[in-house]
């Protein structure tokens, strides 16, 4: 093999590895649907009104891989040093060996989103075992004690 092929075997390769990994964007617009039918399909989730969440429902992460969404999740932003990771919810369709970390990298990204927005606290809340799991992978806190979510509608304002 001369080097010119040598060159582009690498660069074919360099593209493939691209090609394949996990990547992580902001919510657009267009995934509002795609995360409204992901809740759908998991028992026991209810879809949150769009006006709920931060941004109108962009106010988030998406972790993806060649333009598949897998997981994503929100950042609450506040007016203490801390910020919120809600509502994370998965493709349900995907069942890559990568899902794992695809969910990790969520967490993670969205650590370092926070950082940058100058957060220094983190606080989520959750009762699904394998994501309780992956924050205590990554350093988490984890109290032993169960909560939980309480919430109410509290004007009769709502646009229907």
């Amino acid at each position: 093999m001369d080097e010119k092929e040598l060159l582009k075997e690498i660069e074919d390769m360099t593209a493939q590895l691209n090609n394949n990994k996990l990547v992580c964007r902001i919510l657009e617009e267009g995934d509002w649907e795609t995360l409204v039918s992901w809740w759908e399909s998991w028992p026991d989730w209810p879809v949150p009104p769009r006006d709920f969440l931060p941004d109108n429902g962009k106010g988030g992460l998406m972790i993806e891989k060649d333009g598949k969404p897998i997981v994503a999740g929100f950042l609450y932003q506040t007016n203490s040093k801390g910020v919120l990771l809600e509502w994370i919810v998965s493709n349900p369709d995907y069942k890559e060996q990568d899902r794992s970390d695809a969910v990790e990298m969520l967490i993670v990204e969205a650590e370092k989103s926070a950082e940058k927005m100058g957060y220094i606290y983190m606080f989520t809340i959750g009762r699904q075992k394998n994501l309780i799991a992956k924050h205590k992978k990554l350093g988490w806190f984890v109290d032993d004690k169960p909560s939980h979510e309480i919430t109410k509608v509290i004007t009769s304002n709502i646009k229907k």
